[in-house]
Formats: C-alpha cells, sequence, structure tokens
C-alpha cells in the first residue's frame, strides 16, 4: 500500500547538527560576546541572579498562590437542609437511577435477542446505550 521510502543520508547527521553547521559563525560570535560580558562583570551578575531568585520566591508565595476555594453561602449560613432530609433525597435519586437502569437493560436484552436489527432498533438500542452510559458514566 505505502512504499517504503530508502534515505542515503548519514545517521550520525541530526537537526541540531545541522542547524549548528548553518549557524556556527553566529553562535560563535554570541557565546564568545557573553563570556566576555560575564568575565567583566561577574559580581554584577550573580547580585541579578539572587535577586531575580528572590523575586521569583516571592511572587510564587505572594501572587501566583492559589487561593482556597470559596466556601458556599449556604452552608456557611446554616441554611443547608437537614441531614436526614438530604440522605432521602439521595436515596430517591438513586432509586430512580436504578429503575431506569433496569428498564433500559430490559430494552438492550431485547434488542440483543433478535437476529436482524431494524433501522428504528439499532436507533434504539443506541439511545439506550447512551442514557445508561449518562446514568453510570466511566470514570
Amino acid at each position: 500500500m505505502w512504499r517504503k521510502i530508502h534515505s542515503n543520508r548519514d545517521p550520525r547527521d541530526t537537526l541540531f547538527s545541522e542547524l549548528k553547521k548553518e549557524f556556527r559563525p553566529w553562535v560563535i560570535a554570541v557565546s564568545g560576546g557573553t563570556s566576555k560580558l560575564l568575565a567583566g562583570h561577574p559580581r554584577f551578575f550573580f547580585c541579578a541572579m539572587i535577586v531575580l531568585m528572590l523575586v521569583s520566591a516571592g511572587l510564587s508565595f505572594t501572587v501566583f498562590r492559589h487561593r482556597e476555594k470559596p466556601v458556599d453561602e449556604t452552608i456557611s449560613r446554616g441554611n443547608n437542609p437537614s441531614p436526614v432530609e438530604d440522605g432521602f433525597r439521595q436515596i430517591m435519586k438513586t432509586t430512580g437511577e436504578l429503575q431506569q437502569t433496569i428498564r433500559l437493560k430490559h430494552i438492550v436484552d431485547s434488542l440483543t435477542a433478535k437476529k436482524q436489527l431494524t433501522p428504528a432498533d439499532s436507533t434504539a438500542l443506541d439511545s439506550a446505550l447512551n442514557r445508561l452510559q449518562h446514568i453510570h458514566p466511566l470514570k
């Protein structure tokens, strides 16, 4: 299907080595100038490095710190429903999901038992499986 492409390049030639060959005069000039500048003023660059590290540490503990999420107002005011009421709602929700799961399981079982599916059966099976996945998402 796909033709294999043969290359006669030297395996030692890499992108980095080719870029180095191409830009060697500029790299040498920049590295030489940088070395002279650093050798001429070592104390200044050392102090600048220390100051930048202190500024970075200060910013990381103040500006870039992750704030805690605000507390829900209903909990802080004390207007939340009672634990019994909340537990009952959870039980009712779970019961409804269980009833719908059983109903959807019967639909899926009856459709998969057929030897030949019509387009309407395929659509019904797909929607039932999608609803099941919505009720019980994969984690």
